[in-house]
């Protein structure tokens, strides 16, 4: 799923990411850390879900991406009872702003140098 380095591990192309971008509140820090440990586990388990990258900056900003099988995979995802409840949480005390992509992947390359 990810790698050491923290990229995420994929199939060939075509396969599906969300990009949630998003900025944290100063104001409530509470359960946050427990609960996005629990959001990459319970994505983890969802039929479809394909890995996961994500940073944080010192500033709040912080870029998720997920990638997926299938838009449906998606759905069944956003649809997940648990992961709308933190949602919901999310938008009362953990974040600012977030904005939410979708996209199809139909190319992907990358590069590594070796030691």
């Amino acid at each position: 799923m990810t790698t050491e380095d923290g990229f995420a591990r994929l199939p060939r192309p075509p396969y599906y990411m969300v990009v949630f971008t998003s900025t944290r509140s100063p104001r409530d820090e509470a359960g946050y850390a427990a609960t996005a440990q629990r959001m990459v586990e319970l994505a983890q388990a969802q039929p479809g879900f394909l890995g996961a990258e994500s940073i944080r900056g010192a500033d709040g900003f912080g870029i998720t991406v997920t990638y997926w099988e299938s838009e449906e995979a998606i759905r069944d995802w956003r649809e997940h009872p648990e992961h709308a409840l933190a949602r919901g949480q999310g938008r009362r005390d953990w974040y600012d702003r977030y904005e939410l992509r979708v996209a199809k992947v139909e190319r992907a390359y990358g590069w590594k140098r070796e030691a």
